[in-house]
């Protein structure tokens, strides 16, 4: 399986605006998607969590997202709207900085909307976890990281 590597948070690219993906750039970006999706596999084999990776973690400044929880997920330009009022609290883990968690606040529930593989759209209504992790993945396509959302300068641990 081939994989790409993934930054490590302090990398710059980690902190740059992804650009949104034009749809003849598709079939070009298509050995990309399919090494995203393994990396988030090869890093399950390795640390028993990762169930998506955003396309700066691999330093491609596009906005897309992979998600792997079962099956397989391209999402291309996603917008997240509909956020709710309600927020949780969760302990935050990133592939960029995998044995660091950070308390951040997260919407209980949102929709997200982006195009598939086949540049059809579609409409997501999330909710808890699967909310949280799209939320964390969208922050990474604005080179956002977790350790900027920390709750407070308590909000950080590491994991054995």
């Amino acid at each position: 399986m081939a994989v790409n590597d993934i930054l490590l948070i302090g990398n710059p690219l980690l902190y740059k605006k992804a650009e949104e993906v034009q749809p003849e750039e598709i079939p070009g970006l298509m050995p990309e998607i399919n090494l995203m999706f393994d990396t988030v596999l090869d890093f399950r084999q390795q640390y028993g969590v990762g169930r998506a990776i955003a396309a700066p973690q691999i330093g491609l400044l596009k906005r897309i997202i992979c998600l792997n929880t079962g099956r397989k997920v391209a999402m291309i330009n996603p917008v997240l709207v509909d956020l709710s009022d309600e927020m949780f609290e969760v302990w935050d883990d990133c592939m960029s900085f995998p044995n660091l968690l950070i308390k951040v606040m997260r919407h209980k529930k949102l929709t997200i909307r982006f195009y598939n593989l086949n540049l059809e759209e579609e409409t997501w209504y999330l909710e808890d976890d699967i909310a949280e992790l799209i939320q964390h993945e969208y922050d990474h396509l604005n080179g956002i990281l977790g350790t900027q959302r920390a709750i407070d300068n308590q909000s950080f641990r590491w994991k054995a």
